[in-house]
């Protein structure tokens, strides 16, 4: 089920509601969700740790708990779980072991980012985080020859890197970045890849950045425009 990105009315009544009614909640921190918790005034509830690095014991305890008849809420820290977020591996294994498992929709970077974007995105490739060092290159020419609008999730640390990179595998790109949605200093801005770079250089690298990469960029407008005239 989703939780908010950051700003906490964001939460649905009916998620509300989902985490009241669990038996447990599976969440990626423990510390995290309690936050949220207290915030709703839920008290008393089952967590269960549940991210990249115990997965396969994660998934044991949950599919124990639902063998006993026991509703098990699933959360990430922010957003959608499974949506560049764990949570894949565990509604597979619930799957495959033939319990339901039904969506609580609500918050996500990626619709919340796409829905205030200024470039075309009626049709788009979602490739979220590309890999931080093995296969980064091979992903980004992959990218290129897909000659669509993609949508990429990078981190603060990582963000000046990924300007260059997209500077030099699309030097026709025009861009819209999302960073620190719906927090205190959230910021939209489109621009190239060198604009954005210079822009974000002054201290501004922080929080989590969703990035629409539009390859044409303004090429493709005077194309248009071109032939409007013709």
């Amino acid at each position: 089920m989703a939780t908010p990105l950051g700003n906490l009315d964001d939460m649905t009544y009916r998620a509300v509601n989902t985490l009241r009614e669990a038996g447990a909640i599976a969440c990626e921190d423990t510390r995290h969700t309690s936050i949220l918790l207290r915030h709703f005034g839920i008290q008393g509830k089952k967590l269960l740790s549940y991210h990249s690095f115990n997965e396969e014991r994660a998934v044991g305890q949950v599919c124990a708990l639902l063998e006993e008849g026991t509703d098990v809420a699933m959360v990430t820290d922010a957003g959608t779980p499974g949506i560049s977020d764990p949570g894949y591996t565990m509604a597979n294994a619930i799957h495959a072991r033939g319990f339901g498992i039904v969506p609580v929709p609500g918050a996500s970077a990626l619709t919340a980012a796409l829905s205030v974007c200024p470039l075309p995105v009626s049709s788009f490739f979602f490739a979220g985080f590309l890999p931080h060092k093995k296969g980064r290159k091979t992903r980004l020419e992959f990218l290129v020859s897909l000659e669509s609008t993609i949508v990429l999730y990078e981190s603060p640390h990582r963000i000046g890197r990924l300007f260059e990179e997209l500077k030099n595998s699309f030097p026709d790109a025009e861009l819209f970045v999302a960073r620190e949605i719906t927090k205190m200093h959230e910021e939209y801005v489109t621009g190239t890849p060198d604009s954005l770079l210079e822009h974000f250089s002054n201290g501004k690298m922080r929080g989590e950045f969703v990035v629409v990469v539009h390859p044409a960029g303004k090429r493709s407008k005077q194309k248009k425009e071109h032939a409007d005239h013709h």
